[in-house]
This record gives structure tokens, C-alpha cells and sequence, in this order.
């Protein structure tokens, strides 16, 4: 069943992982730790036709999203047709006042966009979440894949699937694509960012300078990197790796020292292209994502092909009383929380627990989303010289230019801890390579 060669090296391939520095960081009670971020060798496979099909359903998705981005910072129409109440846009900590009536280069607010999907029991595929603001963990597959083709070249002559060595070339056609002049570079906060590893694993891959905040310079309504002689070379094109609030300390939050002055006032002349836009986290919202289906039949006139999870908003009175009815079969979701934080499970909780969740969901019923809890396909993982089965997710990755483009690969996250549908790395999950195959 399993590729005995390939697995095999999985301990050579973690090994090279960790010399690699392919690790992940998170800030746990004001400390920063960095861990190993564990390599499972027993690919995920994804059938050519079953890909397909996602394919279709992620474009679909993420351009509806792009032109949700484009409204709600403009028009508003999906709110004054009544399909979006204003109070779940104003209220979102996502939306950016600031970013009203600004629009990016061609039009294109989300880039680079990482869905996440299960797979459940009944084979059908349900988007979890959207992530459109930095979507992190394309690296971490490709290193996986180019690590085992080394180990086992075999496996990869006797499989086939498609190459997922072309991210690099798709990401810089996305950031080429919007470039105004000059140079494209990846802005990362610096060495102690949980993604660090990524920002400058894409950076050589792609061919864009990694720089931090000190080496870009604003002049004359236009953005700079300052080279080492001292000299201004102009650039053209910025994917940020870092938080829209810390972007720029003129326009946003004035304490931060990782972004660049004036740099949203270069982004609203149209003098740089920013990758992903400002503002983009109104659509991670998880109060927004319950409106996504209705996007799609909004701006495209289409039926949407992926499904939500099924998802309440305690908001409306209806879905308040359903979901205080069905607390105990349900997952509660703080809507501003990311990384699996702010996740909890209503049969997990003690009464005491439960009572002051509910006192609080009654009077913020704004911040939580209510969801069925999905029963997750399992995917076997190896463990020692077993083969156990574990709850995973897929990341899935967009790429917009002139069209939004699906990465043929994937980040498949999965729970380490077999009690556990929490699959986040920042929750000590580990991933896999996922394969599309190709016939």
C-alpha cells in the first residue's frame, strides 16, 4: 500500500529537515519557542479527478472572495442588497477603514490565498476556513517533496504525480503581474518570525530580495530598497509577510518598529503593488466565511461547488436557539482567532465552563461561529513501526493574476495527538506531502 523505500528514509528526511532549519515558531506566554515541525512520509493522495473538481471549486471561491474585497471597500452592494448585514463588516477587527475606497494594482486584493479543507467520512470536501491575508506553509511540502525525491528517487519514477516543483514560477508570475517598475522583494519581520523559514526559503526560490523594514525607505511617493552602497533602487512589487497593523507605523499602529513610514500612502497612489492587500482580513473573518456560498451566487451567479462546513451564526436569533439547543454536538469558534486558538468543543467543557461560555456568546454573539463537528477521514501516519490513523486537513493554495491558478500539491496538516481534530503546527501538529496525481 505504502511506498516501503520512501518510508524508510523518514527519520533521514526529518534529520535533513531539522539541518534545513524547517522549523516553526510560536510565541507561547510572551516567549518565543521554535520547534521541529515533524515530517510524516506516508503521503496524502488526491485522485487527477477528485482534484479536479477541487480545482474548479477553489477558483471559484477565492474569485468570488476577490471581488467581495473589491465591493466592501468600495460600493458595498452586497451589503445595501441585504445579503451581508453591515454589522458583521464594521464590526469585523478585519475591515480597515483606512483601506476604503483604495484599490490595489489590476484589481487584485488576494494574491496568494490558502484554503482549508477536510475530507469527511462521507467523502465529500468542506472548506474550514480562508485564509487571504499571509498565508503561510507552501514551503514546507516543497522542501518535504525535493528532500525525498533525493532520499528515494525511485518512488518518484515509479508514481505519478504532478510536480509541485512550480510554486516558486507561480508566485512570481503573481507578483510580476502586478509589478509597477522595479524591484520585487519579501518583506519578513526578521529572524524571530514563526514563519522565517518560509519567508526566506521563497525568497531564493523566487528571486526576490528578502529585506526587513530597515532597508526599504519611502521618497518622493514611491518605495525604495536601499541598497548596501547606500544607493535608492526602486521596487515595484512587496509581498508582506507581516500583519496589516504593523505595516506601516504612519497610517496604522504607530509603535511598530518592523514596518515601513508612509509606505499605504505609496500603496494608495498605485506606486507599489502590496502582496496581499491591506484590509484583506475581513474576509478571514470566520463570521464572514458563514456568507461565502452567498458571495458565489452573488457576484458570479453560480451555485457554489464546495461547501462550507455546516456553520450558525449566534447572531441571528434562529441560530442563537439552535445553537444553545445542540451546544453539546457543536464547535465554537472565536471569529478574530487563528492558529486553532479560540476552538472549543461544547462536549468538552465542564457545566461551570459551559456556563460562562454561553453568558459570554449571549452578550457577544457577534465574535463566535457556531459549526457541526465534521467527522475528518482519517489518514494513516507512521509512528515508530505502526501505521495509526490521524484527523488531517488540506491547505490548499491560489495564486491570482490574470486568473486564479491552484497549486497542483498542498500542505496536509494533521493532529499528532489521536483524541485531536486540532491539526495546527502551532498546536504541535505535524504535516505530510500531498500528491496530485496525474492520471
Amino acid at each position: 500500500m505504502y511506498d516501503l523505500d520512501l518510508l524508510e528514509h523518514t527519520d533521514t528526511v526529518n534529520e535533513l529537515l531539522a539541518r534545513y532549519g524547517v522549523k516553526f515558531g510560536i510565541y507561547k506566554n510572551n516567549e518565543f519557542k521554535e520547534q521541529l515541525f515533524p515530517f510524516d512520509a506516508i503521503p496524502r493522495k488526491i485522485e487527477k479527478k477528485e482534484f479536479d473538481y477541487l480545482e474548479k471549486g477553489l477558483k471559484q471561491r477565492v474569485a468570488a472572495l476577490n471581488l467581495f474585497l473589491k465591493d466592501i471597500y468600495s460600493k458595498k452592494e452586497i451589503v445595501k442588497d441585504g445579503i451581508v448585514p453591515k454589522d458583521f463588516i464594521f464590526a469585523s477587527s478585519g475591515y480597515m477603514a483606512e483601506c476604503e475606497g483604495v484599490t490595489p494594482i489590476k484589481g487584485i486584493y488576494s494574491h496568494i490565498s490558502g484554503i482549508d479543507l477536510v475530507q469527511g467520512r462521507d467523502k465529500q470536501w468542506y472548506v474550514l476556513e480562508d485564509n487571504l491575508r499571509v498565508p503561510s506553509g507552501a514551503s514546507y511540502p516543497m522542501i518535504a517533496r525535493e528532500l525525498c525525491r533525493r532520499s528515494s528517487p525511485a518512488t518518484f519514477e515509479t508514481n505519478k504525480l504532478e510536480d509541485n516543483r512550480n510554486y516558486p514560477k507561480l508566485l512570481r508570475q503573481a507578483m510580476d503581474y502586478v509589478n509597477v517598475g522595479g524591484h520585487t522583494v519579501i518583506l519578513t519581520p526578521g529572524r524571530y518570525n514563526a514563519a522565517y523559514f518560509e519567508h526566506s526559503y521563497l525568497s531564493e526560490k523566487t528571486g526576490a530580495h528578502l529585506v526587513t523594514g530597515a532597508e526599504l525607505k519611502v521618497e518622493d511617493d514611491k518605495l525604495y530598497y536601499v541598497s548596501y552602497d547606500g544607493k535608492l533602487e526602486r521596487v515595484g512589487a512587496l509581498y508582506r509577510r507581516i500583519s496589516d497593523e504593523y505595516l506601516d507605523p504612519m497610517n496604522f499602529n504607530p509603535q511598530s518598529v518592523i514596518g515601513i513610514p508612509h509606505i499605504f500612502d505609496v500603496f494608495r497612489k498605485g506606486n507599489v503593488a502590496l502582496i496581499n492587500a491591506p484590509g484583506n482580513g475581513i474576509g478571514d473573518d470566520k463570521g464572514i466565511y458563514y456568507f461565502v456560498p452567498k458571495m458565489i451566487r452573488y457576484y458570479l451567479n453560480e451555485e457554489p461547488v464546495l461547501n462550507n462546513a455546516p456553520t450558525y451564526l449566534p447572531f441571528y436569533e434562529e441560530d442563537m436557539k439552535y445553537v444553545l439547543e445542540h451546544f453539546d454536538n457543536l464547535v465554537l469558534k472565536d471569529v478574530a482567532e487563528a492558529g486553532g486558538y479560540g476552538v472549543v468543543f461544547g462536549n468538552s467543557m465542564t457545566k461551570e465552563e459551559k456556563e460562562k461560555f454561553i453568558t459570554l456568546l449571549k452578550k457577544e454573539p457577534r465574535r463566535f461561529i457556531a459549526q457541526e463537528v465534521i467527522d475528518f477521514m482519517d489518514i494513516d501516519i507512521l509512528e515508530g513501526n505502526e501505521t495509526l490513523p490521524r484527523k488531517a486537513d488540506l491547505r490548499a493554495f491560489v495564486l491570482m493574476a490574470e486568473e486564479p491558478v491552484v497549486w497542483k500539491s498542498g500542505l496536509t496538516r494533521f493532529s499528532r495527538n489521536p483524541d485531536s481534530f486540532i491539526v495546527n503546527s502551532s498546536q504541535g501538529g505535524g504535516f505530510k506531502d500531498t500528491w496530485v496525481l496525474s492520471q
